[in-house]
Parts: C-alpha cells; structure tokens; sequence
C-alpha cells in the first residue's frame, strides 16, 4: 500500500514522516500522473488560496476529484480540509468539492490565534486526540451523508467523515500521536483485496 501525500505546498514532509514512523510507504505528489496507481491520498495544511491556485494550475482539478470519487480514502488536513468541502467562505477560486460540508476558513482568527485543544475523536481508543490548530477552519455544517467525529467544547465541528472522505481542522502531522494516520489507514480496508487472494 502507498498513501500520496499532495506536495503543491504546506505540511506534506511532516505527513510523511509521520507515515514513517509507523511504517506506511508513502510518495509527494507534484504532477496529477502521480495519482494513478497509489492507494490513498492525504491534502495537507497550508495555505489553502495558494493550493488552490496551484492545483489549477497544474490540472489536478478533476484528477482529484476522480479520486475522491473512485472509494480510496482522502484525508484533508486544515487547508485540505478546506479544499475538500463543497461550499467555503472566502475562497476566490474553487477547491476539489467533493465532501458535503461548509467550512469558514481562519476561523479562529490569525496566526498569533494559534492554540492547541484535546478533542475526543470518534474511532479513536485511549484519550482525547491532542489537537494543534493554526490559522484553523471550522467545519460550520455537514450534509446528511456526513459523520461528525470530533468537536471542541463550544460544539465547532474539527473533524468529520463521509465514506472515504476525512476532514480535519487541525494539524495532526504536527504531534507526535499517530492514532489519526493509523485510523486514516483503516479507511475502505474492508473493501481492499487482501494479499495473495485469488480471483
């Protein structure tokens, strides 16, 4: 199995390394060719005008949207998740929208709002997901084919799932807790072949 990793810009090294350290292959995505053949798909934090600029530019539009069409697991993280959602304020150009929610981009205010929360995530065991947010969305609403994972005390919705699609507002790349990447990796398994299967 080999998760891409969407490497126009943002935190794509550090989902990387945290595929390392729990021993999944993974490859930067540059150029939308790079799509065919992999497994799953992570849209990393960033910039989210910039990434959609950029993805524009290099034609992975409709690339992206066949594969978050096709059933493989797509995790977008902050900007990702942004660019994933069907409708979102403030955004001059369009993103992937494939996922059913509306999400208000820097929610939380600037970078110097930056804060960290735990927040129980649904799927995960153990204790609350540390969250690192940074210039952070909020999920504002989900459609009916959207499960809500996470939330913060105020009731914000950070984190959601519809089918093969994940959402999140927050930077898990950047702590060092591999449960969401571990539960990311979980996604459509029932459905993979397993090794060695005959037809």
């Amino acid at each position: 199995m080999t998760t891409g990793i969407l490497a126009l810009q943002g935190d794509f090294r550090e989902h990387s390394e945290m595929l390392a350290s729990i021993g999944q292959a993974s490859v930067e995505v540059r150029w939308p060719e790079q799509l065919e053949g992999l497994d799953s798909l992570i849209i990393p934090g960033g910039e989210s005008t910039t990434i959609a600029r950029l993805i524009l530019r290099y034609g992975f539009t409709e690339p992206l949207r066949a594969f978050c069409s096709s059933g493989r697991p797509v995790w977008g993280t902050c900007a990702g998740a942004i660019l994933l959602a069907k409708r979102v304020d403030d955004l001059d150009r369009p993103g992937i929208e494939t996922m059913d929610t509306s999400v208000a981009r820097n929610a939380f205010g600037r970078q110097v709002d930056s804060f960290e929360a735990d927040v129980a995530i649904k799927g995960l065991a153990g204790n609350p997901f540390h969250a690192i947010f940074i210039r952070a969305p909020i999920i504002e609403s989900v459609g009916a084919g959207v499960e809500v994972l996470g939330q913060l005390e105020d009731g914000a919705i950070v984190a959601a799932r519809q089918g093969n699609l994940l959402a999140t507002a927050f930077h898990p790349e950047l702590g060092g807790d591999t449960r969401l990447h571990e539960y990311f990796l979980t996604i459509g398994a029932a459905e993979r072949p397993k090794a060695g299967a005959g037809a």
